[in-house]
């Protein structure tokens, strides 16, 4: 072969070669701009069961669990990576009659943190697999327990006065003739009347605290000013009973919140104090700034309140000892709307109690903050103005 010819050869073969591989290397390029980027479905599928707030079990046709989330087996749907027996014998039923089937997988014995209630719905896949679907509804069920109760003991507290008022009434037709006995029995009537205004009240503003209305817009509030109404309130009650009430100095403090609202829940609370507190006994208001809360603390040497009836003393209608609150005329009431007065204003209410000694409830509100950081008027000297610009 001549030197042109071989040149000429060796030339056609580098741009055959060439052509090849710029072919090949835009397949490549093309296959690897088909190829999806981030997670493929099946990653999707296996995130979404893996984090379901639900239990989720993939059951074979031999009652096996195939695939089990994490919250399937906090529910006890998946124990020890064996299906509950419920669960298997509902997905037997369904492999034959290919229908959802729903199921009650709650736990025969609750124990620790376990949930009250767990309702599943078990449902065909193919070829003999199924799938239980488990879902936590404690709270809905502790919710319906709730309303239950609520709906009993209002029926229960409206029909006392009620009844009492039309026996009262019976009572001044028959006496109608002596003034003494009319008096008498007229005096009980406004009592029981003033005791079902009273309980009416209660509930309505009950009921505005849990979500039947929208809290009303939040405004700045002067602690002292709740306190120095409070007490106001409270005269009445306070000269009746012979209990003194001594407070502290004046804080200047400032909170966020709905003033009404914080002097009911005041209010409660010294009522509270008072009608649990023997004649001539102190009870005592302070208040301070605390870990970005104000805290209002009611303080008597009262009864007392024991360990076991401390987390309940804030439930509707729950009352200590029902003989003397029928005397004080309590509702029970009282201090589920300060939980709820707290709760409503990013706070809380804590009690310490003990039998013999006596209680303090203290009402913790956040303190006020104004661009994100938390502000208190200053107790100016006197003469001066109040500084309400000192972030802590």
């Amino acid at each position: 072969m001549t030197a042109p010819a071989y040149l000429a050869l060796s030339i056609c073969v580098l741009l055959i070669g060439g052509l090849v591989g710029y072919l090949i290397g835009r397949r490549r390029s093309r296959g690897t701009a088909r190829r999806p980027e981030g997670p493929t479905v099946a990653d999707l599928i296996q995130r979404l069961v893996l984090d379901s707030r639900n239990g989720i079990v993939v059951v074979n046709p031999f009652g096996g669990a195939v695939l089990y989330n994490p919250r399937a087996a906090e529910l006890g749907v998946v124990h020890n990576n064996r299906v509950d027996d419920r669960a298997r014998k509902a997905a037997e039923t369904v492999v034959e009659t290919g229908e959802l089937v729903e199921i009650d997988l709650t736990p025969p014995e609750t124990r620790g943190r376990q949930p009250a209630a767990v309702r599943a719905e078990v449902r065909p896949l193919l070829d003999g697999f199924t799938v239980v679907d488990a879902a936590d509804e404690s709270d809905a069920v502790r919710l319906e327990a709730t309303r239950r109760d609520f709906v009993a003991n209002v029926s229960h507290e409206l029909k006392t006065p009620v009844g009492a008022m039309a026996l009262l009434a019976e009572a001044v037709l028959d006496a109608a003739d002596d003034e003494e006995q009319v008096r008498r029995f007229g005096g009980k009537i406004l009592r029981e009347a003033t005791r079902l205004g009273t309980l009416v009240t209660e509930l309505i503003a009950l009921s505005r605290l849990t979500g039947a209305e929208k809290l009303p817009e939040l405004n700045s509030v002067e602690i002292d000013a709740v306190v120095r109404e409070a007490l106001g309130r409270a005269t009445l009650t306070l000269e009746s009973s012979g209990v003194a009430i001594a407070t502290d100095e004046p804080s200047g403090l400032l909170v966020d919140g709905d003033r009404t609202l914080l002097v009911t829940a005041l209010s409660n609370l010294l009522e509270n104090a008072v009608a649990y507190s023997p004649p001539g006994s102190p009870v005592s208001i302070s208040r301070r700034l605390h870990e970005g809360h104000v805290e209002i603390a009611v303080t008597d040497r009262g009864i007392g309140i024991a360990d076991e009836h401390q987390q309940r003393v804030f439930e509707r209608f729950y009352r200590v000892d029902k003989a003397r609150s029928r005397v004080t005329g309590g509702t029970g009431l009282g201090l589920a709307i300060v939980k709820h007065v707290a709760a409503n204003h990013g706070g809380e209410v804590k009690l310490w109690s003990r039998p013999g000694t006596g209680s303090t409830f203290t009402l913790r509100i956040p303190v006020q903050r104004v661009n994100g950081d938390k502000v208190l008027a200053r107790i100016p000297a006197p003469g001066a103005e109040i500084d309400h610009g000192g972030a802590l």
